[in-house]
């Protein structure tokens, strides 16, 4: 079946297909690289990775492009508040990121430019868009866009036209340069920036002179550069719909005159953390290094951010991650029988979760199905636990049943949950002494000594964690 997605732009649940036939082009909205990426970021980046994972196991060939803006705002006033020149600041957290999505299992992109990698791009659509008259260079040498010359501008957004007013200037009767700013304020935005004392030495030569660019068109430019002028689909979260996504549509349309920029927009909506919008004041901007050291795995937490409707709000709660942990748990000691039947290894499962083609026709097609169709996947995780009672049949042949969970092993690729990892354990951050416990009632519990087992498990959990059994173990887990 084919693979439908919702289209921002047109607000119809549309089919996606690479407009060569082969091979699909989507440009993501990556990192700002001036801090640790928080989860907010990562739900956006994983429902990303989701999708694309999704479309590998249909069999179809994704050019996956990636940014990194390692040059803004943030990036030059917090590298200097740091000391640090602004390579060696961005490096050092791009890194971080890159370990972040490995422990997460994220796919590594096929493409990932760097905005100051990519200046004289830049540079050459800026030039562009100001012989067009889309762009007109300030007094002190920096080129702003030029809002009201684009007659489409404000489709993606559903800006009211007739009541669109834009402006020069702020309300302090200053160039509004900033890289960011309020929904509410549409004005002509900044493409190149002149050089500032601010800015230390973070500056490029143009035909304008010392400076760098605005933060909208990097991605117009890297996009254009790896992708073409229009390419098959734009993700990033809902908050990157305006300004950054119709400024991006608004330059690159003017700048090469091919409609449109991107044929597809997909965009995830906003994370909640224990019913509040995440802020440093209230305490639940949460990192995964944050969530680590709380006791949880990233693969439970990977499953607890992918969880919910990617176009619905999710309200991420501590509560919600135990769940998650606990569903991932119920999932393997499901399975592991199932494997134990068919004497296949944990370590050979693993090297079934690949994209294959007996998913579509299995038991797990309908948790395919729902993946296909506007990336359900709560549907599809639903779906999954269903199809696996199904299985929990000793007289289930097994080749039917070796089959049926390779099909698995594909809708596993789909989702990236990679089973029975060796990962960063909750038990590994618990205290020595409960771990000691933890030992002791295993022990117990292998002899048959029941009451000895519960009267320690009590001790454990009066400590603030709580033992789950496997078949070859336990973990540990904090209340």
């Amino acid at each position: 079946m084919p693979i439908r997605l919702f289209d921002t732009l047109s607000r119809e649940i549309r089919p996606l297909q690479p407009a060569d036939g082969q091979t699909l082009g989507f440009y993501c909205c990556g990192p700002t690289v001036y801090g640790p990426a928080h989860i907010g970021n990562f739900r956006t980046f994983l429902l990303q990775d989701v999708l694309r994972r999704t479309l590998e196991a249909d069999g179809m060939a994704v050019n996956h492009v990636r940014n990194i803006t390692d040059v803004d705002d943030k990036t030059i006033r917090q590298s200097q508040a740091e000391g640090m020149s602004l390579l060696a600041f961005t490096e050092k957290w791009t890194e971080k990121f890159h370990a972040d999505c490995g422990r997460l299992n994220l796919l590594t992109p096929s493409e990932e430019p760097r905005a100051t990698g990519h200046i004289p791009e830049q540079v050459a659509m800026i030039e562009k868009l100001v012989a067009g008259g889309h762009a007109y260079v300030a007094a002190d040498g920096s080129v702003y866009f030029k809002v009201t010359s684009c007659e489409h501008y404000g489709e993606l957004a559903r800006l009211d036209r007739e009541a669109l007013r834009t402006q020069s200037t702020n309300s302090a009767g200053e160039s509004n340069d900033a890289d960011e700013y309020d929904r509410e304020s549409v004005s002509d935005f900044a493409l190149w920036k002149a050089r500032k004392p601010e800015d230390g030495d973070n500056f490029w030569p143009s035909p304008w002179g010392e400076g760098r660019p605005g933060w909208h068109i990097e991605c117009s430019a890297m996009s254009t550069r790896y992708l073409g002028e229009s390419f098959d689909l734009h993700g990033g979260g809902v908050d990157l719909c305006f300004p950054h996504h119709e400024n991006e549509i608004a330059q690159s349309e003017c700048a090469s005159g091919v409609r449109p920029f991107a044929r597809h927009w997909f965009h995830s909506a906003h994370l909640m953390v224990e019913g509040a919008k995440m802020s440093k004041s209230l305490g639940n901007l949460y990192t995964l290094d944050d969530l680590v050291e709380k006791g949880h795995s990233p693969m439970a937490i990977r499953w607890a951010l992918i969880a919910g409707h990617y176009r619905q709000q999710l309200n991420f709660t501590m509560n919600g991650l135990q769940a998650a942990a606990s569903a991932l748990a119920k999932l393997e000691k499901t399975l592991a029988p199932l494997l134990e039947r068919l004497g296949v290894s944990r370590d050979e499962f693993r090297g079934w979760i690949a994209p294959n083609s007996l998913l579509t026709t299995g038991v797990f097609a309908p948790a395919w199905e729902a993946l296909c169709e506007d990336l359900n996947v709560p549907a599809a995780l639903g779906a999954l636990f269903s199809a696996l009672k199904d299985l929990d049949d000793p007289d289930f042949d097994k080749l039917a049943l070796a089959g049926q969970l390779q099909g698995l092993g594909g809708l596993l690729y789909a989702l990236g949950l990679d089973l029975f990892a060796v990962e960063e354990s909750p038990a590994a951050s618990a205290p020595e002494a409960v771990v000691a416990l933890a030992q002791q009632r295993w022990e117990a519990k292998k002899n048959k000594d029941f009451a000895s087992a519960d009267a320690l498990r009590a001790e454990i959990q009066a400590a603030g964690w709580q033992v789950l059994d496997r078949k070859d173990g336990f973990d540990l887990e904090k209340v």
